[in-house]
C-alpha cells in the first residue's frame, strides 16, 4: 500500500488501543449469530456473549500476563470481581463496534487482507513475503491461516470505523493554546522535608503488636509448598528430528510443486501522487493532468516533479519510488495501470480511492523458479513435519497410555520413543512462563495433586503447546509451612514502627501546612527549585501532581503531600513564569498527544451512545462463575 495510507494511523491506533483484549479467533460472522444459551454472561440486542467466549477471553488475557509479567505474574490478578468485569466491558466494546460496522457494511476485502499480511516483517524471507514462512509462524503460535485472517479481517473492519469516529476528536486552537503554555509554564517552589526517621523514636509499639500482625496475617508468612521433579516430552519436532529424507522423496516433490517454488514477478514503479481529500476531486484530477504533460515534454524530470508535487509523504522524497512490488500489494486500479505499462513508459492520470496518480514502470523482475539447491533444505523440513504430524498423532496415544499404564516410572514411554528423561529445579504451584513446558497450569495441578504427592505415579499426559504432550513424576517435595514467628519477628516490628512514623510524620506536616496557610510561616526552606510540567524531574513523582495544582491567585501557596516510606514534605510556591518557546518539534509532539486525547474522548463517548442504542444486558450470576 502506498506510504502516505501506510504512514496515517494515529486515528486508528488511538482506537484501537482502546478495545485492550485479543479478539478470540470466531470470524466476524459467529460475534453476528446468536448461538447462547441461559448460561450466557451478556446479550447486547440480538448477540449474546457465552460462557465459553468470555472464558476464552479470560484465559487468553491470562496468557498475555503470564507472558509479559514472568515470574511476577499472579493467576489472582484476574480472579476479582473488578477484573472480570472489565474484560467483559471490553468484549461488550468489541461486540457493538462489529454490530455497528456489519450495519454500515463495512468489510475488509481480501485485497485489504493480502496487503496487510504481504507488510508483516515476520512473514518475509530476503525482504519478500513467504508462505512458507507465514505458515510456520502460525504454526508456532498455534493458529491456522483461516483463524488468523479472519482476525485480521476483523481488525481492518475496525479501522475502517475508527476512520470515520475518532477523526472528529479535534482541539480547538484556543485550547491547545492553553494546554501547552501551562506545560512550560516555570514554577519556583522550595521544600520542607520531614523525614521519616525523625518520628521512629516516638513510637512505642505494643508488646503484643508483632505478634497480632503475625497471627492477623499469617498467609503473608508462609513459604508456597514446592516440588522437583523429572518429565518427558513427546512433540512432533522431536519425532520428526528423528526421521530421515532420502535425495529422492526431495527431488520427487519438488518436482510434484514446482508451482510453489515459483517467484512471482514483481514490477518497480514510481508515481505522483495527487490527493483528491486535499484539493478536492475535480481539482486534483486537474492539477495531475497538469503534471502528466509536463512529464510528456520531459521524462527525464519525473522524479524531480514527484520531489516537489506528490503528497504521498513516503515515496516523494525518493523521487515518487515504491520499489519492487508483486501482484496483490498495490489497490487494483493502481495495479492493472503498472502490469500494462512496458519498462520506462509512463502511464496516463490513473484514479484510485487515494486520488489521482502518474506511474512510471521502472523496473521488471521476471517470474522465475528456484532451483532444488536453494530449496533443498525446505522441503526436506517440510517433509519431516509432514511425516511427523502423521506419526505424533499415532503416538500420542500410545504415550498418554503408557504413562499412566506404567505408572511408577517414566522410564519405559522414554525408551520407547527415544526421549530424554529431563530434571527440574525446585517449582512452585502457579505458573510461570520461565519453567518451560512445566510451566503450564494443568501440568503443575497434576504434579501437586494428591495422588502425585502421596504415591509419586506419572501425571497424566497433558498439552502444554500445539502438537506438545509432556508427562512429569514428583521426585521431591516440601509442604506449604509457615515460618516461625521468632524468625520473622523483627521485620514485622520494623514495619509497624514505619507506619507508626508515617502517621506521625503526617499528622505533623498537616498542622504545619495549616499554619502557613493561616501567614505563620517559620520554617527553614530548602534551596528553590524551578520545575514545569514538562520537566518536573527534581520533584518526587507522588509530588509533581499536588505541585502544579496549587493555588497559583495569592502567592506564596503552600501544598503538603505524603510520600510513604519516606515522610512528609511541604511546598512554598513562591514565583511563576512563562515557559520557553518550544520547539516545532515538542510541539507537534504535544499536539499530538491532545490529539489522542480527544479522539479517545470521542471513541468513549461513541461506545457510551452505542451501548444506549442497542440493549445491554448482564448476567451478573454467569459473570462471578468461576466454571470453565
Amino acid at each position: 500500500m502506498f506510504d502516505a495510507v501506510r504512514n496515517n494511523k494515529r486515528i486508528v491506533q488511538v482506537f484501537l488501543a482502546l478495545i485492550t483484549l485479543p479478539f478470540a479467533f470466531f470470524g466476524v460472522e459467529s460475534y453476528m449469530r446468536n448461538d447462547g444459551s441461559g448460561g450466557d454472561v451478556a446479550t447486547i440486542g440480538d448477540v449474546t456473549i457465552t460462557q465459553q467466549q468470555f472464558q476464552q477471553t479470560l484465559r487468553e488475557q491470562q496468557e498475555r500476563l503470564r507472558t509479559q509479567l514472568g515470574a511476577q505474574y499472579d493467576p489472582k490478578l484476574l480472579e476479582s470481581p473488578e477484573a472480570r468485569k472489565a474484560i467483559l466491558d471490553d468484549l461488550i466494546n468489541q461486540r457493538l463496534l462489529l454490530i455497528e460496522a456489519n450495519k454500515r457494511h463495512l468489510f475488509a476485502g481480501d485485497n485489504a487482507i493480502r496487503q496487510a499480511i504481504g507488510a508483516i516483517e515476520a512473514f518475509k524471507v530476503d525482504g519478500k513475503f513467504s508462505t512458507e514462512r507465514y505458515e510456520a509462524a502460525l504454526r508456532a503460535q498455534g493458529m491456522s491461516p483461516a483463524g488468523f485472517e479472519a482476525q485480521l479481517r476483523q481488525d481492518l473492519t475496525l479501522q475502517q470505523l475508527a476512520g470515520a469516529i475518532g477523526q472528529s476528536g479535534v482541539v480547538s486552537r484556543s485550547v491547545a493554546d492553553r494546554v501547552l503554555a501551562l506545560q512550560t509554564e516555570k514554577r519556583e517552589v522550595a521544600e520542607y522535608r520531614l523525614h521519616l526517621d525523625s518520628y521512629l523514636g516516638k513510637v512505642k509499639l505494643a508488646d503484643d503488636a508483632a505478634k497480632k500482625f503475625y497471627d492477623e496475617n499469617a498467609k503473608q508468612f508462609e513459604v508456597p509448598e514446592q516440588a522437583k521433579a523429572e518429565y518427558v516430552v513427546l512433540s512432533m519436532e522431536s519425532i520428526a528430528s528423528q526421521l530421515a529424507v532420502t535425495d529422492a522423496e526431495i527431488k520427487e516433490w519438488y518436482d510434484g510443486h514446482k508451482d510453489r517454488f515459483m517467484v512471482p514477478e514483481e514490477r518497480r514503479a514510481s508515481h505522483i501522487l495527487i490527493a483528491s481529500e486535499k484539493l478536492g476531486k475535480d481539482k486534483a484530477k486537474a492539477r495531475a493532468d497538469e503534471l502528466l504533460a509536463e512529464v510528456q515534454k520531459n521524462p527525464a524530470a519525473f522524479a524531480e516533479l514527484a520531489r516537489k508535487n506528490s503528497d504521498d509523504p513516503g515515496s516523494s522524497s525518493k523521487g515518487g519510488d515504491l520499489g519492487y512490488f508483486g501482484q496483490g500489494a498495490m489497490v487494483k486500479s493502481f495495479e492493472d495501470a503498472t502490469m500494462s505499462l512496458k519498462e520506462g513508459e509512463i502511464s496516463g492520470v490513473v484514479e484510485s480511492d487515494f486520488g489521482f496518480h502518474i506511474i512510471k514502470l521502472t523496473g521488471i523482475h521476471a517470474a522465475k523458479e528456484k532451483p532444488l539447491a536453494d530449496v533443498r533444505g525446505e522441503i526436506e523440513a517440510e517433509l519431516k513435519r509432514s511425516a511427523g504430524s502423521r506419526k505424533f498423532a499415532e503416538a500420542a496415544e500410545t504415550f498418554s497410555n503408557m504413562v499412566y499404564e506404567q505408572a511408577d516410572s517414566l522410564k519405559p514411554v522414554a525408551e520407547k520413543f527415544k526421549l530424554t528423561i529431563k530434571s527440574s529445579d525446585w517449582l512452585g504451584r502457579q505458573a510461570n512462563p520461565a519453567n518451560g513446558v512445566l510451566g503450564n497450569e494443568k501440568l503443575l495441578a497434576a504434579l501437586f495433586s494428591d495422588d502425585s504427592v502421596t504415591n509419586r505415579r506419572n501425571t497424566e499426559a497433558v498439552e502444554t503447546g500445539a502438537n506438545t504432550l509432556v508427562a512429569a513424576r514428583l521426585v521431591d517435595y516440601k509442604a506449604k509451612a509457615l515460618q516461625p514467628f521468632e524468625g520473622v519477628k523483627a521485620n514485622i516490628e520494623t514495619l509497624l514502627r514505619s507506619k507508626e512514623a508515617m502517621v506521625l510524620a503526617s499528622q505533623d506536616g498537616e498542622a504545619r501546612l495549616e499554619a502557613l496557610k493561616k501567614g505563620e510561616d517559620k520554617l527553614t526552606w530548602g534551596a528553590a527549585k524551578t520545575v514545569s510540567r514538562v520537566d518536573a524531574r527534581q520533584l518526587p513523582q507522588a509530588a509533581a501532581q499536588s505541585v502544579f495544582r496549587m493555588d497559583t491567585g495569592k502567592l506564596p501557596s503552600y501544598a503538603g503531600v505524603e510520600l510513604p516510606g519516606s515522610g512528609y514534605v511541604l511546598y512554598k510556591l513562591t514565583k511563576i513564569d512563562a515557559g520557553e518557546k518550544l520547539s516545532d518539534a515538542s510541539k507537534q509532539a504535544m499536539l499530538k498527544q491532545l490529539g489522542n486525547l480527544a479522539a479517545q474522548e470521542e471513541v468513549q463517548l461513541y461506545l457510551a451512545a452505542l451501548r444506549s442504542r442497542y440493549k445491554v444486558e448482564v448476567n451478573q450470576a454467569a459473570l462471578e462463575s468461576k466454571d470453565k
